[in-house]
């Protein structure tokens, strides 16, 4: 921890720069010529929004890992108590609806780059300094016309398509992402090599694989829910599924990017990136500030007074709709925990960022616990699996 922490305090004399408090109209007034330290606050205005949709989980401490019930989980994760910083935090499920956003607008940035609606910006050269001109949009019309432009470069090749109807071709919706890898940069080796080596890019497609549900359920009827449970309006506000995690990471990304880009046209401060929780997050969150408790709602029993479940689950063998769910159910069904959570036990399995390892709560710090590991393509599967918590 000493090491970790250990800072160097330095006092710069510094001359001559503009104060980023002072800015008005666009004109700098530089910092009082008094000799004093009086700080520089960032031009940018807080953010005084709360966003929508997220909750707030307050630090705290609870015991991560198995209750005294869970005898046989004992024997490969032993219980740690760790304590969690506080953090923001989707109150449901990525619904159907908001990953559409996503798909649609990777779609469309697709779209109006192939047919020429694009602008400079004050970047460098390449790519970098080319964005799509957004005001466009309104004149992209999915007809057969504006299909034929786009060519194979979005449209289902040929001999893919149906009598011949021309559609988008959802494996060609693909999401560029650039970072910074900070994990890499931190390192003490890594101290003197350039910045270009920490930045990472990669391409993904986004759309959602709707063959899970023929997949993962064997000799059994499920091509409705194939065919119009990721599109269907019905489904809108239920559960996207059939994500894999480097498309949920991509989610993050792009959601990071169209929240900031927002604020910077309102000359307001960037948020803190979103991201997949980590395991000890996602699990001290599920429990609504409980601890030692079997469930989210506290208590030992699935049913509530009147006999209702209280999660979507398979209550008995062979017996699936008794919750109130054959499938899957609104991410907003149920009661919330203690923090306004819903579903965290039960309905769908849900993402973290962290990287599945057996005796990970034998190494991981008691604060902020997290393991993670950036697994490259030619790395063996078990080097790729990460941490999968919820219902399923």
């Amino acid at each position: 921890m000493r090491k970790c922490l250990s800072a160097l305090s330095l006092l710069v004399l510094l001359s001559g720069i503009t104060s980023c408090n002072m800015l008005k109209k666009g004109k700098s007034k530089g910092t009082p010529d008094n000799g004093q330290l009086v700080g520089v606050a960032p031009a940018a205005k807080p953010n005084p929004g709360r966003l929508a949709g997220l909750v707030y989980i307050p630090p705290g401490t609870f015991h991560m890992g198995p209750s005294d019930e869970d005898i046989n989980f004992n024997y490969t994760a032993r219980n740690k108590q760790v304590s969690i910083n506080g953090f923001w935090m989707d109150n449901t499920e990525i619904t159907n609806n908001e990953y559409r956003q996503f798909v649609n607008w990777t779609r469309d940035s697709i779209a109006l780059k192939e047919l020429g609606y694009v602008k400079n910006t004050n970047g460098g050269g390449g790519d970098s300094a080319i964005a799509v001109d957004w005001t466009k949009l309104k004149d992209v019309k999915y007809d057969q016309s504006t299909l034929e432009k786009l060519g194979n470069k979005l449209m289902i090749d040929a001999p893919e398509r149906l009598y011949g109807k021309i559609e988008v071709d959802p494996k060609k919706i693909v999401y560029h992402i650039e970072y910074f890898d900070l994990a890499e940069a931190a390192k003490i080796e890594n101290k003197d090599v350039p910045r270009t080596k920490f930045i990472k890019r990669f391409d993904q497609a986004v759309y959602p694989d709707t063959l899970v549900w023929l997949r993962d359920f064997s000799y059994a009827y499920n091509e409705p829910m194939t065919k119009r449970y990721y599109s269907h309006p019905s489904f809108g506000n239920y559960p996207v599924v059939g994500v894999n995690w480097k498309q949920a990471v991509a989610f993050c990304h792009w959601r990071t990017q169209l929240l900031n880009t927002f604020l910077g046209k309102k000359k307001m401060a960037a948020e803190s990136d979103f991201r997949l929780p980590s395991e000890a997050e996602w699990e001290y969150a599920a429990r609504g500030g409980r601890t030692n408790s079997m469930y989210p709602w506290g208590n030992y029993y699935l049913r509530n007074k009147k006999g209702c479940l209280l999660a979507n689950f398979k209550p008995g063998r062979g017996n699936y709709p008794e919750d109130g769910g054959f499938y899957t159910v609104r991410a907003d069904a149920y009661w919330p925990n203690d923090f306004g959570l819903y579903n965290m036990s039960g309905n769908v399995a849900e993402w973290t960022g962290s990287y599945y390892y057996e005796g990970s709560y034998n190494l991981i710090h008691d604060m902020n616990p997290d393991i993670r590991y950036d697994a490259k393509d030619d790395d063996p599967p078990r080097m790729k699996r990460k941490v999968v918590r919820g219902g399923s």
